[in-house]
């Protein structure tokens, strides 16, 4: 992997130079909160011979790099672009693009209204078990949980089964709505425990503004773009991206499901 990595071919002068292939992160590369496999990352690598690659999540670059990196390389050395956050933390060929900022746009006491609300909400559910950090800044975004963040993966799994049957996330969604119907927020469920509050067009689709900046950069404009995700559903935090009409998108059950795809798609 080092050396793939280190001596990887200019985006114009790939075989598909006018396609990238972006990816989810959990669900679609990896299980939630894990890493990716030896495999996966082997056959990511082998497609970035032939097109430029990308992955856009919701979380911030360094869980990203717990699932996505390796002990010996960056994940911004892996991919060609890391987006991070819907892209609000991108990279693009290991160095950074200008990015952007939740709480600037919001205003510190909106924000604050918005998070307390958050915990109060919390603090009357009553669930199987609760944890820790329910509430998650980043950097364009927040991140909701109402089981907690700090659940181990056991905790998520079942977590996710009960959501599933009392629809703990959508009514806490639907309860936000009702609250700040004119904050311009849009909410986005994702994962197993969580989701992800952040301006309306700053969900996945934000990213796509980086790779149209490409032409300009290498004189690469990418004409195709195939995005893989697992919540494409409506409300889902693929769903923006993988109907928009500048995308292709491709609906995973996990990531032995994106492997497969990927191998059909460009005989790998």
């Amino acid at each position: 992997m080092t050396e793939v990595a280190s001596l990887i071919t200019p985006l114009e002068a790939r075989p598909l130079k006018n396609t990238i292939c972006l990816f989810d992160v959990d669900g679609t590369l990896t299980l939630a909160r894990q890493a990716a496999s030896p495999e996966t990352l082997t056959l990511l690598s082998a497609l970035r011979h032939k097109c430029a690659i990308g992955f856009v999540g919701g979380s911030d670059l360094i869980k990203q790099q717990e699932q996505l990196g390796t002990p010996a390389l960056p994940v911004t050395a892996l991919f060609d672009f890391c987006f991070a956050e819907n892209g609000l933390t991108a990279y693009r060929m290991g160095k950074p693009l200008l990015g952007n900022s939740f709480i600037e746009w919001l205003g510190e006491e909106k924000y604050q209204e918005l998070v307390n609300f958050c915990l109060v909400y919390v603090a009357g559910l009553k669930l199987p078990i609760k944890r820790g950090t329910f509430v998650e800044f980043r950097n364009g975004m927040i991140n909701v949980s109402p089981i907690g963040r700090n659940a181990s993966i056991a905790e998520r799994n079942a977590y996710e089964i009960y959501d599933k049957e009392h629809n703990i996330r959508r009514n806490f969604v639907l309860a936000l709505k009702e609250k700040f119907p004119n904050n311009g927020l849009t909410y986005s469920i994702g994962g197993k425990i969580s989701f992800d509050v952040f301006p309306t067009g700053w969900d996945k689709t934000y990213c796509l503004k980086h790779l149209e900046e490409e032409k300009a950069i290498s004189g690469v404009e990418y004409t195709t773009i195939h995005f893989f995700g697992d919540k494409t559903f409506k409300g889902g935090n693929d769903h923006e991206i993988y109907e928009d009409k500048r995308t292709i998108g491709h609906a995973v059950g996990g990531p032995e499901d994106t492997m497969r795809l990927l191998k059909d798609l460009f005989e790998l």
